[in-house]
């Protein structure tokens, strides 16, 4: 595919700036992993992604065919919350990983996807499962996987987007001065420890960071708070509620100190209990909401959790 620069307003653009809105079902991240492999090309060389453009230049598009990876599907039993022929949405148990890594080369999510579905959609030129969004390890809960590509693209840009609404559950060691609050600053790498984030003031290291909660219950001097994700970094709840509100998590062994937990629990009491977003091909409303763990119910008990529109 050939795309001329023929437009004055299209000259000095960024090349993946360009391509965003002339390859629509392409994510900016597929964008700039295709022209760094060189199968987008400008006037016939290879280029950065911030390649500046200039009126009359030709961009060469070639799409490669997705190759195998090598991935095994397993029998993994899926608590699955809805299904069709373009997406799954599942209520991921903590203590699942997501994806196959260093130490975890499979027992993972992916590889129980790979043995219940059937059409997956591709990921950086791969045939694996389309995990849009992931969750921590030791976070439960709705996790939603694309099943083709265009689907895997529009959700994609609908997160990028903030256009899904995504509500969490925490119970944090200790009490928040305050019922409610909104917490807007940027995360990003620890300059000593790279497994941790935290809020950075430099805009060049870190990226914006939103997150609006409210304090729903208390028990045993230990608050469950409710997280509405407005953007999505990583670590950013457990980074917020440590380093903003001064109440981590219970059981977070990165980001505070076990030892000094009001309660002994365990697991990282953190749980993804809603999901909504725009069905990306039928444009329905989509709202889940999946079961609270057991491990949470004592703060349940001790309060309302009145459920708020999304």
């Amino acid at each position: 595919m050939e795309i001329s620069v023929s437009e004055q307003e299209s000259a000095h653009q960024r090349l993946d700036h360009f391509l965003q809105f002339r390859l629509p079902d392409l994510s900016r991240t597929r964008i700039q992993s295709l022209i760094k492999d060189g199968h987008i090309r400008l006037n016939d060389s290879a280029v950065k992604p911030n390649a500046a453009l200039k009126l009359g230049d030709c961009i060469t598009v070639t799409i490669p065919e997705a190759t195998p990876v090598s991935t095994l599907p397993q029998d993994i039993p899926l608590d699955i919350l809805f299904e069709d022929a373009h997406l799954i949405v599942v209520n991921k148990p903590a203590g699942l990983v997501v994806h196959p890594a260093a130490g975890n080369p499979d027992g993972t999510l992916v590889n129980a996807l790979l043995h219940h579905c059937q059409n997956l959609s591709g990921i950086g030129g791969e045939l694996r499962p389309g995990i849009v969004h992931r969750l921590d390890k030791e976070t439960s809960g709705c996790l939603v996987a694309a099943k083709h590509d265009l689907a895997h693209t529009r959700l994609t840009h609908a997160f990028s987007e903030r256009r899904i609404t995504k509500i969490y559950l925490a119970a944090v060691n200790g009490i928040p001065a305050t019922e409610s609050g909104r917490i807007e600053n940027r995360i990003g790498r620890h300059p000593v420890d790279r497994k941790r984030m935290t809020v950075l003031t430099s805009s060049s290291t870190s990226k914006e960071a939103i997150t609006e909660w409210r304090r729903i219950s208390v028990h045993q001097g230990c608050a469950l708070i409710e997280c509405r994700l407005l953007t999505g970094r990583t670590h950013q709840i457990r980074v917020h509620l440590r380093e903003c509100l001064k109440t981590p998590i219970l059981g977070d062994t990165i980001y505070a100190q076990p030892q000094r937990q009001i309660l002994p629990i365990s697991r990282l009491m953190l749980h993804a209990w809603r999901l909504g977003f725009t069905h990306p091909i039928t444009d329905k409303t989509m709202d889940f909401e999946s079961t609270i763990p057991e491990e949470f119910i004592p703060w349940i008990k001790s309060g309302t959790l009145q459920k708020r529109e999304i």
